[in-house]
């Protein structure tokens, strides 16, 4: 149980700390101080359902055909890489989380409702988060515990990000500290990648 829900936590936290719109969004509302907690929780729900229902919708398919396991797991384990690959070339360049001027204060309504867009019109979301963690997912022996372990780096890192945001937004600016995340990131899918690979 306890490396589902590793495997879980890993692989949602490295393909959610990268610099994307809806971190830049998240770390927006948080440093203007505008519905930044419900704007995180918005995220971190739409995260755990999206994993959930990639986990278990994909979990009877893949049980069914061994050809769409084998599949999932070297294409998870292709896409691993080529994400890692991707993070390991961002952290060889310079580039910092810039933030918009806009200061209008704007009705709870309206931001959950872009953060709902930044969140749900991104593709990547549904290929990250519904077809690679739920495929991963649904090849752990607890699946349960992957998709709470998934719902809990997301849980973490975007109320980090809501929380933490003006007081660490001068170090989130630099960009040695985003070179520093990816850099982890691509270790984790490097890593989650070669177990993929190794096991039988």
């Amino acid at each position: 149980m306890w490396q589902s829900y590793v495997n879980g936590l890993l692989v949602a936290a490295g393909l959610i700390m990268a610099i994307g719109t809806q971190n830049a969004f998240v770390l927006a509302q948080s440093l203007r101080r505008e519905h930044h907690l419900p704007v995180a929780a918005l995220c971190v729900a739409c995260d755990a359902l999206l994993v959930a229902a990639g986990v278990f919708g994909l979990a009877t398919v893949l049980a069914q055909n061994p050809t769409l396991l084998a599949v999932a797991r070297w294409g998870g384990a292709v896409f691993l890489i080529w994400y890692g690959s991707q993070a390991l070339r961002r952290a060889c360049s310079k580039q910092s989380l810039q933030q918009g001027e806009n200061q209008t204060v704007r009705s709870l309504r309206a931001v959950m409702l872009s953060a709902l867009a930044v969140t749900l019109l991104n593709p990547h979301v549904y290929l990250d988060t519904v077809l690679l963690i739920g495929s991963l997912g649904a090849q752990q022996t607890e699946p349960g515990a992957y998709v709470v372990g998934a719902a809990s780096a997301s849980l973490l890192w975007f109320f980090t990000l809501a929380l933490g945001a003006a007081w660490l937004a001068p170090w989130l600016a630099r960009p040695s500290t985003w070179r520093i995340l990816d850099l982890l990131v691509a270790v984790m899918m490097f890593a989650v990648a070669f177990q993929l690979i190794v096991t039988p």
